[in-house]
């Protein structure tokens, strides 16, 4: 496996995620999310997506659906969904991903954590987008949770929290990979 050469990548957290009744679950995986956020990050330059379940048969299931584009009939029908799916891996726990990361970087892998509420000490898009021009060497891992958000354990672990997208009312609760997309062009896109 080549490792990883681009100083960013993400991690879509199933696990610890909190569900509408604030109770800690394990979400469920959806081929949109997998699809969705490899394409995007495959746009802006990224070589690792990590899909992160602690759930056996969810992590099956990512496998045959990343599978199905990446061997046979699938990757000879659309050879750019398989670049996209190309850079998918599938772990059972974030310190998995963290680890594969790691494995092009002499820099210690720091986490970046992301939600739908402002939080103090957030860094911003301009200032992350910043820290990632200036050392090319130093990995993020920008982690992003499904259901109703990464649980509070999660930002509290992170080496920084990213400020949220902001829209124009007080509605805010975009798809995970509606996000992921805005983030990415905030982040990877030209100006």
């Amino acid at each position: 496996m080549t490792p990883p050469s681009v100083n960013l990548a993400i991690a879509l957290l199933h696990y610890p995620v909190y569900n509408k009744h604030g109770e800690t679950v394990t979400t469920a995986l959806t081929n949109l999310d997998l699809h969705d956020i490899a394409r995007a990050s495959k746009t802006f330059g990224l070589d690792r997506f990590y899909i992160v379940t602690p759930s056996a048969d969810q992590r099956t299931l990512a496998q045959r659906i990343a599978g199905h584009w990446q061997e046979g009939w699938g990757a000879d029908y659309n050879k750019d969904r398989k670049a996209a799916l190309d850079i998918v891996r599938i772990c059972d726990k974030l310190k998995t991903a963290v680890a594969e990361f790691q494995s092009g970087f002499s820099a210690p892998v720091r986490t970046i954590i992301t939600g739908a509420t402002q939080r103090s000490g957030s860094i911003g898009f301009d200032q992350l987008r910043q820290m990632l021009q200036t050392d090319l060497g130093q990995p993020y891992l920008l982690l992003l949770g499904t259901g109703w958000g990464l649980t509070e354990e999660c930002f509290a672990s992170a080496d920084h929290i990213l400020a949220p997208i902001a829209g124009a009312g007080t509605y805010n609760h975009l798809s995970v990979r509606s996000a992921a997309a805005i983030m990415l062009d905030r982040l990877r896109g030209t100006r």
